[in-house]
């Protein structure tokens, strides 16, 4: 006898519907697992028995083989432990074949028989939904996940038996519902940030196109603090924006179990000491913290210290806005359009350029430690400034700066009329380096501006496109129809900021 239902499993951040089929041959018993499974697949065999001994149910006396199609996908994860029980029962007649046959199932037994929830939930759902079958079954801590997706009906069980009784007819599974709220929008404000206008205006620019940004100062000049309060100035994300960032969260099983859809931009900061496999997604192909970071900011504190190839790796996403794995698991595409804020020290001891410390490196050494940025990620940041210490006076002033609300206003309406004009959700740092000009629709002074300043200097084609970028959004944030020459002026000052630019 012959069993089938279907699962899923997780390329990239996408699910693809997987057939679990089983035949009970006459044979000595064992359990067989074919279609190219990976070992946590392959071991799931022994949870499977155990869970359905657990649940009351008979394992057949037969060799059972287990087919996982299409065979030329990899399977990996815990989710095939339901749909391979449920495949069994179905072949030994304990489950009804064909309600089972509509439904998808996911989720990781336990050897008492209890589920647990998996990641990727949201893209399984959205296959679900997408290859018409009636509905899915998730593990309860899947609920909220599941409950995302419309047009679907998404139940949740919390053991095998449960499962098992619905597909009879026994009893109705309870409906994923999505928790109330969601995440808690960032509450580090801007008023905090004493002085530093220039560095303020460069974040400011950066939240409202999208643009990578670097800081440059000794330590407590206010690098870190300013970045992390780039977030509560980002404008909220649009429902598409919300809806691939947590099919990206959750296919990297970041999503507990009563989180809903990601509310707020991610902003990812991994310690210099993470690995390119963490950055950009590894042998497994999760997704990294570039791709974690889609539609956010990635924030690389003492960019300098991080690995050379952790840096390097990030030119792809840098300019094409997508991490592309291609491992001997496969190959998988995630999206990472991020924008990547930095802070980097002068030197090795920090004090270069600092008015009252003096610094104790060498020539040599402030050269070689500004060499660890390569010329090709140097081009790749539109915005770099020089901050200096506060003075005293006014760091313990009692005047307050403006506050985030005020300035994410205005990064608001500067988004607004980026995607009116750039398309939904396209912001000036992404744009096609076609459109540039055209978009960007800077004066003849503007343009002339702009060419003299990359003949002087010296620069690549892709360091002027990156200023007419950031001269775009200055202007957006002027609410100016047309980019003309001061707006260019700025993005020159502050990408280069009046210094020479980092070695090569």
């Amino acid at each position: 006898m012959s069993g089938l239902v279907h699962g899923a499993v997780l390329v990239g951040v996408e699910a693809v519907r997987v057939e679990v089929e089983v035949d009970l041959l006459r044979r000595l018993p064992s359990v067989a697992i074919v279609g190219l499974p990976s070992p946590s697949v392959r071991e799931a065999a022994e949870r499977v028995r155990s869970a359905i001994l657990a649940s009351g149910f008979d394992f057949p006396r037969n060799r059972v083989v287990i087919s996982l199609a299409p065979a030329d996908i990899r399977k990996d994860g815990t989710s095939f432990d339901l749909p391979m029980a449920m495949a069994i029962l179905a072949a030994s007649g304990v489950a009804d074949r064909g309600r089972a046959a509509v439904w998808l199932f996911a989720g990781e037994l336990t050897l008492a028989g209890e589920l647990r929830p998996v990641r990727g939930a949201l893209s399984i759902a959205c296959a679900a939904r997408d290859a018409g079958f009636v509905g899915v079954v998730l593990p309860e801590g899947n609920g909220a996940e599941g409950a995302l997706v419309h047009g679907l009906s998404v139940r949740v069980a919390r053991s095998l038996r449960e499962v098992v009784d619905f597909i009879n007819g026994a009893v109705e599974l309870p409906s994923a519902s999505a928790p109330p709220g969601g995440d808690a929008i960032a509450e580090l404000d801007l008023r905090d940030v004493q002085g530093q206008e220039e560095a303020r205006f460069a974040l400011e620019v950066a939240a409202a196109g999208g643009h990578n940004l670097i800081f440059e100062g000794p330590p407590g000049c206010g690098k870190t603090m300013l970045a992390a309060r780039l977030p509560g100035i980002l404008p909220s994300l649009s429902a598409a924006e919300a809806l691939e960032c947590t099919r990206i969260h959750s296919a990297a099983g970041l999503r507990a179990s009563q989180q809903g859809i990601v509310r707020v931009r991610p902003f990812r900061a991994p310690h210099h000491s993470v690995s390119t496999a963490a950055i950009i997604g590894g042998a497994n192909l999760h997704p990294g913290e570039a791709s974690l970071a889609h539609h956010g900011v990635l924030f690389l504190d003492e960019f300098p210290e991080f690995r050379r190839d952790v840096r390097e790796a990030l030119r792809a996403p840098l300019e094409d806005r997508v991490v592309v794995l291609s491992r001997a698991g496969g190959r998988v595409v995630f999206p990472a359009s991020f924008a990547l804020i930095a802070a980097s020290n002068p030197c090795p001891c920090g004090y270069h350029g600092h008015p009252t410390r003096a610094c104790v490196c060498s020539p040599s050494a402030r050269q070689r430690y500004r060499a660890h940025l390569s010329g090709p990620i140097v081009d790749r940041i539109d915005l770099r400034v020089l901050l200096a210490p506060v003075e005293p006076a006014r760091l313990f002033g009692e005047s307050l700066a403006e506050a985030s609300a005020a300035v994410r206003a205005r990064v608001e309406a500067a988004r607004s009329a980026q995607s009116a004009r750039n398309g939904a959700g396209c912001t000036n740092a992404s744009l096609a380096a076609d459109l540039v000009v055209p978009l960007a629709d800077p004066t003849g002074p503007a343009l002339r501006a702009l060419v003299n300043h990359v003949e002087a200097s010296g620069t690549s084609a892709r360091v002027g496109r990156r200023i007419l970028r950031v001269s775009r959004t200055i202007a957006d944030l002027e609410s100016a129809v047309r980019v003309d020459v001061r707006h260019v002026c700025q993005a020159i000052a502050l990408r280069f900021d009046g210094e020479e630019e980092v070695a090569p």
